[in-house]
């Protein structure tokens, strides 16, 4: 996959959307590291390794950019932005195993560097996450 180099006016625009949505991306962010604690040191250190990978949260970003430009006041909007990045990276943790990727964004995979099994583990588990925040959040009671 070619990764797409923006233009200093693209750079620009994306610098102002992170901005304008920078209190609500911390708090996903928070929201994120809180849900990643675990008695278990190789789900703690691999999850913290592919969530720190470096992505730019667009998926967090478009959630928490649409949430705002509804008019929505309440909270919700982070936990889902939090779960829409865990799937996300349960996705690629998945991928990389499927494709026995050696390499993303040019950093070593988690499956290299810990093997498939772990990585399907920490992606199983991102996935727990994410579920586990959705049915917390309440939405099925009304």
């Amino acid at each position: 996959m070619k990764l797409i180099n923006l233009s200093k006016s693209q750079k620009n625009y994306y610098e102002e959307f992170s901005k304008w949505l920078h209190d609500d991306l911390n708090s996903v962010n928070a929201i994120i590291l809180e849900n990643l604690k675990n008695d278990s040191s190789l789900i703690a250190e691999l999850s913290n390794y592919i969530i720190g990978a470096g992505g730019k949260r667009i998926r967090p970003l478009l959630t928490l950019a649409m949430a705002k430009l509804c008019g929505y006041s309440g909270k919700r909007h982070l936990n889902l932005a939090a779960v829409i990045e865990f799937i996300h990276t349960a996705t690629l943790l998945h991928d990389d195993v499927v494709d026995n990727s050696n390499k993303r964004r040019g950093k070593k995979t988690a499956n290299y560097i810990w093997g498939n099994k772990s990585s399907i583990l920490v992606g199983d588990f991102l996935l727990s996450k994410a579920f586990r925040i959705l049915v917390d959040d309440g939405s099925r009671d009304g």
